[in-house]
């Protein structure tokens, strides 16, 4: 199981912020985050698309949730 903790690393030392889910020897992984980028942005997403966009575009038939005839023999 992985779990993230926030910290600080500063001069040689790292200073969590939030408190670990365990107290027993544990190996960890430290990533280092790039303060350059925002903490709002998410890297790879495209930005310009908004929520709602493609809203009146598309629509889900009736029978959408209705079984498959070619199914029938498994049901």
């Amino acid at each position: 199981m992985y779990t993230a903790v926030n910290g600080i690393y500063e001069d040689g030392q790292l200073t969590l912020t939030e408190r670990p889910p365990t107290t027993r020897r544990t190996k960890v992984v430290i990533l280092f985050l790039d303060e350059s980028a925002p903490d709002n942005v998410s890297v790879g997403l495209s930005t310009g698309v908004r929520l709602g966009s493609l809203e009146g575009r598309y629509s889900i038939p009736d029978n959408f949730n209705a079984p498959l005839d070619d199914l029938n023999d498994y049901m």
